[in-house]
């Protein structure tokens, strides 16, 4: 049975955790991929609309959170869950220039490049985190 209260309790608390608590939500991502041996950069598109994406899972918690650069530069922040129902849920934030400046500047390089010959790389952690 579909609990919209619920639904609504969920969004919120989620709404409010990417509004306002982005760039820590951007330096855990961060943190995590560029320990990972190889980091994958993904592209991927959906209509006229493409990007590149870096992401992580929290399996225990059903939710994941990805950078998404789009062309002229424009980076979100997406943040997904699942409800107690499994009905999955995505909240999104355009990031501002400063939460930009959280990403290393080797990985925003590699997602402009994973962007521009739309196809996917892998490459060392330690080489992104500078």
């Amino acid at each position: 049975m579909f609990n919209f209260a619920k639904l609504l309790n969920y969004y919120m608390k989620y709404e409010e955790l990417v509004k306002n608590h982005a760039g820590k939500m951007i330096e855990r991502l961060v943190t995590d991929v560029v320990t990972k041996n190889p980091v994958e950069i993904r592209f991927d598109f959906e209509d006229d609309d493409q990007w590149s994406v870096i992401s992580m899972h929290i399996y225990e918690e059903d939710k994941e959170i990805s950078i998404r650069l789009h062309a002229d530069s424009r980076y979100e922040l997406h943040f997904g869950y699942y409800d107690d129902d499994d009905e999955f849920f995505e909240i999104t934030k355009t990031l501002t220039e400063e939460e930009k400046d959280i990403i290393p500047k080797r990985l925003q390089k590699v997602m402009e490049k994973v962007l521009a010959d739309e196809k996917g790389m892998r490459m060392p952690g330690n080489f992104l985190s500078r």
